[in-house]
């Protein structure tokens, strides 16, 4: 496979910038060169590939759109096609990447302490420091404002209890920014640190999704941090917020990758498979199939496109994410089902990506905000009435 064959049906190649497009490709040829060659097996084993994290560290890929603090303080759009070339290979390490940026470094880039932003970006961007982001718990994922999580204050410390659920990095995470109620029933941004009394990670196993991904609940009991790892800027839950647009903004253009690759996979394969004397890919069914799925990641890769322009103008709103993430995975997911029935029976095999693709889309398509609730946020902007209240 040529790593750099790509779909591009409308030049949209043209529409990036000469840097933008060296940082696609300089990732392309990192996700060809070095997850695609061990995905197979860590999704075998349900592992994720930590000897990656230091060289993502290096190319600047780990907060890639903060500024300072050896961060690579790139553009919105060149973040974007960071988090597309790493889903070309897995929405696993994806979805590492996401989390150690938007999750984690973003809310003590944006609401942490001049102190906090010292001791903890610096070895995050260099993938020597791993975070994960605590919100959604056992029965509160769609409705984070019902969270548990309750937060004390005693003396110069805090004291949190609760749990959290489905936190992608858990068991790797060095620091876990944690959101909890205060009895003031306020909603603040802690920052727990790995080793602290009372913290236990705990591995989610059995997954047929994300197999490449450390997933964890985090339990807290009693469990006592200082006043000084607080978030100060966080009084309320739109700080949490926040966070998840960050997140949904890489999920967006991350699915055009796993869509992309998925195509570009059945294309071949169909040029290649013959039956009835003839490659599967000249018979009509089979073009019609690949003519849609063309259609749809040129129209994801648009939408994208768009949106990042409009956040370099610091002019996005969050339904315009919503619209972005809702369709892209949506698509990614159709077209990963479509490519694996191009792929016939031997699509259930691992020595192919499109099944692990689709299986992996399937938590993309639910977390970080479901499709259906996306549809709610964009249907509150059309009419200004809030369904889930």
């Amino acid at each position: 496979m040529d790593p750099f064959e790509s779909l591009d049906l409308f030049d949209i190649d043209a529409l990036l910038t000469e840097e933008e497009r060296m940082i696609r490709d300089t990732v392309r040829q990192f996700a060809s060169d070095k997850i695609l060659p061990c995905i197979r097996e860590h999704t075998r084993e349900g592992t994720l590939p930590r000897h990656l994290i230091p060289e993502m560290g290096e190319l600047g890929l780990l907060g890639a759109n903060l500024e300072g603090y050896d961060c690579a303080g790139l553009g919105p759009v060149a973040y974007g096609l960071i988090m597309q070339e790493i889903e070309r290979a897995d929405s696993g390490l994806r979805s590492f990447v996401s989390v150690q940026g938007a999750l984690a470094m973003y809310p003590i880039h944006d609401f942490g302490s001049e102190e906090q932003k010292q001791k903890w970006l610096p070895p995050m961007a260099r993938g020597e420091k791993i975070g994960c982001f605590g919100l959604t718990e056992p029965d509160f994922g769609s409705n984070p404002a019902g969270l548990r999580t309750r937060a004390r204050k005693d003396g110069d410390s805090w004291i949190l209890n609760g749990n959290k659920m489905w936190i992608t990095n858990g068991t790797t995470a060095d620091i876990a920014v944690i959101w909890a109620r205060t009895e003031e029933g306020v909603f603040r941004g802690f920052l727990v640190e790995k080793g602290t009394p009372g913290l236990e990670a705990i591995e989610i196993r059995g997954k047929y999704s994300l197999r490449a991904s450390d997933t964890a609940e985090l339990v807290l009991e009693d469990c006592r941090i200082p006043a000084e790892n607080v978030l100060p800027k966080t009084e309320g839950l739109k700080y949490a917020l926040k966070c998840l647009n960050q997140a949904r903004y890489g999920i967006a253009w991350g699915a055009i990758g796993a869509a992309q690759a998925c195509f570009d996979e059945a294309l071949r394969y169909s040029k290649e498979r013959i039956q009835f004397g003839k490659p599967i890919a000249s018979f009509q069914l089979v073009q019609q199939k690949l003519a849609h799925i063309a259609t749809e990641i040129t129209k994801s890769q648009l939408l994208c496109l768009r949106l990042g322009r409009l956040k370099e103008k610091g002019d996005i709103r969050h339904y315009q994410i919503s619209v972005a993430k809702r369709n892209n995975v949506f698509h990614a997911l159709e077209a990963a089902r479509t490519c694996r029935d191009i792929l016939g029976g031997n699509g259930i095999l691992d020595e192919y990506h499109s099944m692990r693709h689709m299986m992996n889309l399937e938590t993309v398509f639910t977390y970080e905000g479901t499709h259906d609730i996306h549809a709610l946020i964009i249907a509150e902007h059309l009419t200004g009435i809030a369904a889930y209240e």
